[in-house]
């Protein structure tokens, strides 16, 4: 189904000069990675959504994430499915790329929110990472003082990538002057952790019920609670991203989380394209209305 989003009011005048001077080889995309961290709640799926500074691709209001870091295709220890078959999975070539994109997952999640995705064993899973001292290293890692791989290492930890599902990849239109191509990944709250905002960076974060999110998205309801610049009176498709109000609306069809997570998806590559609707400069993209919320996906 063929869809059109409204343009974010900061990124018209670079729309406008794309469409006066024409098509043109556009800035190459960063490889990112976002994840989709989801609860049950008393009115529905849940979600962690945060607030973005400057100009993010990933929307100023946007669910964890990020872009690939140096380091990120460095071996660390691992359990679930094999870089190897997550490679076959996303269709990347490179097993050491697809490493990088679950890394990258797991990093950003742990970085923005301090859920921690990673075990002694392939069944256990930390617990109670809202410590000082979990903060502290949240903060050493964002500022690259310390490595992802060795924050495991030096506490005997493991990935466990059998906890992220792979949801589709957006790659950002090719007007815009910063661009992502973005692996989502949906990943459950952990049992005994909890998410909050990492200290001196993050501003505004919150879970929401996607169903309420979307009820509400033709309001400036969510662009003002944020209340920032980039959000106050906004409506959803001005503070966000095609990808994240997409996969909201998936979301809400769900029965509840472990049903969206065992859903057998097929993989998809998203690329929004730039259109004019009625003199008005709007973002085309294809895509499916049907609900998300079936079969089990294993890892081949």
């Amino acid at each position: 189904m063929d869809r059109h989003f409204a343009l974010p009011p900061a990124e018209v005048p670079a729309a406008e000069n794309w469409a006066a001077h024409g098509e043109r080889a556009p800035r190459a995309a960063r490889r990112a990675s976002s994840v989709i961290l989801l609860r049950d709640g008393a009115h529905g799926v849940e979600t962690y959504l945060g607030y973005r500074r400057g100009m993010s691709p990933l929307g100023a209001v946007a669910f964890p994430g990020g872009s690939e870091e140096h380091d990120d295709d460095a071996p660390v220890d691992w359990f679930g499915p094999s870089p190897a078959q997550w490679a076959d999975r996303l269709g990347i070539l490179d097993h050491r790329h697809a490493r990088a994109r679950i890394v990258c997952a797991a990093r950003e999640l742990f970085e923005e929110t301090g859920v921690l995705l990673a075990g002694h064993d392939e069944l256990s899973m930390i617990e109670n990472c809202a410590t000082r001292e979990w903060m502290e290293l949240r903060q050493a890692l964002a500022g690259q003082d310390i490595t992802f791989a060795e924050l495991l290492s030096g506490r005997g930890l493991a990935l466990r990538t059998d906890l992220l599902r792979p949801i589709a990849r957006w790659v950002s239109p090719d007007f815009a002057h910063r661009r992502f191509d973005t692996w989502y990944f949906a990943a459950a709250m952990p049992v005994r952790q909890q998410a909050c905002l990492l200290e001196d960076k993050g501003t505004w974060s919150a879970w929401k019920t996607a169903a309420e999110v979307l009820q509400q998205r033709q309001t400036t309801a969510l662009g003002d609670e944020v209340d920032h610049e980039q959000t106050r009176g906004l409506p959803l498709s001005q503070i966000t991203t095609p990808a994240v109000e997409v996969i909201l609306e998936k979301i809400a069809t769900t029965r509840g989380t472990i049903a969206y997570l065992a859903h057998r998806r097929e993989l998809k590559t998203f690329h929004p394209q730039l259109a004019q609707v009625d003199g008005e400069f709007m973002l085309h993209v294809g895509v499916s209305n049907a609900s998300e919320g079936g079969a089990c996906w294993r890892s081949r």
